[in-house]
């Protein structure tokens, strides 16, 4: 199966803890994914991640620690020791090593202490993947093993709005297993107006 460039997008609620490492220093820690959790429906499939698939990327990847995926605002990087990741039971833990020194840092801070930030989010690209299909017979993709570029507390879930990223290639194989569900809705046309109509009705 030929797999995509593209950069996909997941969030999930999490636990942040903050605390203090002296010196105007904070380490934030969280999850960026947990296996075996399913996801919603992610607009034809629904995905769950394995054990081990970020192994590798730990190892690999140059991985950055932003606020809300924005590059401008970054809190850590892994090849500069302030972002350490590491696979336990549960998924894919950070560590972020985060300078209060910035303003966005002490804004992000405050706003997970309100519990205004709860959910975390990563960017990745599948690079290897099963299919099959769930006790609804709906489409499931699980990620063995993928490439990492980001984690990042948000402030909304990609999941829920516009913004998803979700790769095109995934939604075009999901649409291959069960092709009889996948059919595009056709809405009712809309209503005709009163003079149309009416001259349909005098024929």
């Amino acid at each position: 199966m030929t797999l995509t460039s593209e950069i996909e997008r997941r969030t999930l609620p999490t636990e942040f803890e903050v605390r203090s490492a002296g010196d105007g220093k904070v380490v934030i820690e969280g999850y960026a994914y947990r296996f075996r959790a399913r996801s919603q429906n992610l607009g034809g499939f629904k995905e769950t991640i394995l054990e081990g698939a970020g192994k590798e990327a730990i190892e690999r990847d140059d991985v950055r620690a932003l606020v809300n995926h924005d590059a401008n605002l970054i809190l850590g990087r892994n090849r500069a020791g302030t972002l350490r990741l590491s696979e336990d039971s549960e998924g894919l833990a950070y560590e972020i090593d985060a300078d209060e020194r910035q303003s966005y840092v002490r804004d992000l801070i405050i706003s997970m202490e309100r519990g205004d930030v709860s959910q975390s989010s990563f960017g990745f690209r599948a690079l290897d993947e099963d299919w099959s299909l769930d006790e609804d017979d709906f489409p499931l993709r699980a990620v063995r093993s993928l490439a990492l570029f980001d984690v990042s507390p948000v402030t909304y879930p990609a999941y829920l709005t516009s913004e998803s990223k979700v790769s095109t290639r995934a939604l075009a194989h999901a649409a291959t297993l069960v092709p009889e569900k996948r059919a595009l809705w056709i809405p009712d046309p809309p209503p005709l107006p009163n003079a149309v109509a009416l001259h349909l009705l005098r024929g």
